[in-house]
This record gives structure tokens, C-alpha cells and sequence, in this order.
């Protein structure tokens, strides 16, 4: 989570660098990472829980970053189709009219990411997606992820090491703020400092 925080502005970085399409974010502010195309979505889902999906999503439209431009554009059919388009990735195409408040644990998870993907981040980082999920949730989360990576780079913090193996291309085992190990999953299942400090405790 730490490491999101550093790329994504939200705790600054006291020594080093990083380094993203060859710019240096930690000399910039959080919306200036945002705009230059990093996605992140927190443990918890911020979501307008008054508002429906429809709206939720029309309201992540990068269109207007004033509240007052972003609520007072035209509904287009570019828009519309965005939306439609976000929503059948994340599963929500049939709740587009639903209230968010109503949704359930994982849909309002999939909503957020729908937030975040409706902005075409380049970079789309997500911290411990599936806490909290029902089993079929968690399948359809490994789905949906499965196929944002053909678009969008994906970060994923999580310890449910079943759901890593459903989606990871690359692990990462991070220890005490520095890297243990890196690899595929079964490269780093089997490497005997991982098996050390996590499984030898």
C-alpha cells in the first residue's frame, strides 16, 4: 500500500525516484499523476452512493474537471457509449439505472474500477480488490482484469495468493519495505526466501 501511496502523490517520497513514461512523479501533485494516465483505487470504494451507476460513471467522464462542467455536458452519444461500453466490462450493463447504495460489496467495487477505467489510465494500480468479496465475485474480478491488462498496465496489492495466481503475469514480494522476490508465480511460491518469511512464521 505504501509503494501505491508513493506513486500515486498521496505520501511523498523522502529519497529516490519514480519513474513513469519517463516522467518523474515524485516532483508532482496527485491530480498532476492523475492526468499523466495513474489510476488508483483504494481499499474502500468511493462511490456517490445517491447516484446511480449511469450517473456515477457520466460523472468520471473526463469532460470538464470543474463539478460545474462535469455535472453540465451534453449527455452525447460519444458519452453514452463510453458508458455503456465501461459498464459491460465491469459487469454492471443491466444496473445502469440502479442506485449505487444498493449494490452489492462487489459491484461497488467494480463500479470504482469502472470509474477509473472510464478515464483510460495508462497505469491502473488497486489496493487488496477482492477484501470482502464472495467467492463468485472474486472469479469475475480475476475475469474482468484478465481483460483490462490488454489495454492498461495493472498493479495489484493482495494477499489472497489463490486470486494472484488467477491473474498475475509478473509477482512481486515485497518485505519490509524492499523487494524479497520477483517472478512468476511459481517461481516465487518456490523461492526459499518467500518460503521463509511467510511461510516459516
Amino acid at each position: 500500500t505504501t509503494v501505491l501511496d508513493l506513486i500515486c502523490g498521496r505520501t511523498k517520497a523522502t529519497e529516490g525516484t519514480i519513474k513513469f513514461r519517463d516522467k518523474e512523479l515524485t516532483t508532482m501533485r496527485e491530480h498532476e499523476i492523475v492526468h499523466a494516465g495513474v489510476g488508483r483505487k483504494f481499499q474502500n470504494p468511493s462511490i456517490y452512493e445517491e447516484l446511480t451507476v449511469f450517473e456515477n460513471l457520466e460523472l468520471s467522464f473526463p469532460r470538464g474537471r470543474s463539478v460545474f462542467g462535469a455535472l453540465a455536458f451534453r449527455r452525447d452519444a460519444e458519452v453514452r457509449d463510453k458508458i455503456e461500453e465501461i459498464a459491460s466490462l465491469v459487469f454492471l450493463k443491466d444496473s445502469l439505472q440502479t442506485e449505487a447504495a444498493i449494490l452489492s460489496h462487489g459491484q461497488k467495487q467494480w463500479l470504482e474500477i469502472g470509474m477509473l477505467l472510464i478515464q483510460s489510465p495508462e497505469l491502473l494500480m488497486l489496493d487488496e480488490p477482492v477484501a470482502g468479496m464472495s467467492v463468485a465475485e472474486r472469479l469475475k474480478t480475476a475475469e474482468l482484469l484478465n481483460n483490462i491488462i490488454h489495454n492498461q498496465s495493472v498493479i495489484v496489492i493482495e494477499h489472497d495468493m489463490k486470486f494472484v495466481e488467477d491473474i498475475a503475469h509478473r509477482v512481486t514480494v515485497m518485505h519490509q519495505g524492499k523487494i524479497l522476490s520477483e517472478g512468476s508465480m511459481d517461481h516465487v511460491k518456490h523461492d526459499p526466501k518467500v518460503v521463509e518469511v511467510y511461510l516459516g512464521h
